[in-house]
């Protein structure tokens, strides 16, 4: 199945109720958030209202937000290499 990846890169300050809402709609809160959505046409209907600002990729899988932050985290500890 696949998946819109969708974050937003401008703020909505200053946009209409409606761009906001759909915002709101999409789970998009603060900027540099990340949402995944099933590919649909209500979801790509949603885009296209606030195309300007996020960016969109299509992806074949989902990821949590401690997925997320366990992907850019570095590792752990330390190694002591002789």
């Amino acid at each position: 199945m696949a998946f819109f990846k969708i974050t937003l890169i401008r703020s909505g300050i200053g946009m209409t109720k409606k761009q906001n809402g759909v915002l709101a709609a999409l789970g998009l809160r603060k900027r540099m958030s990340i949402v995944y959505h099933a590919v649909t046409p209500d979801i790509a209907g949603k885009i296209m209202k606030v195309k300007e600002l996020v960016t969109v990729s299509e992806t074949e899988f989902s990821e949590t937000k401690q997925e997320i932050r366990a992907r850019r985290s570095p590792p752990k500890g330390w190694v002591v290499e002789n």
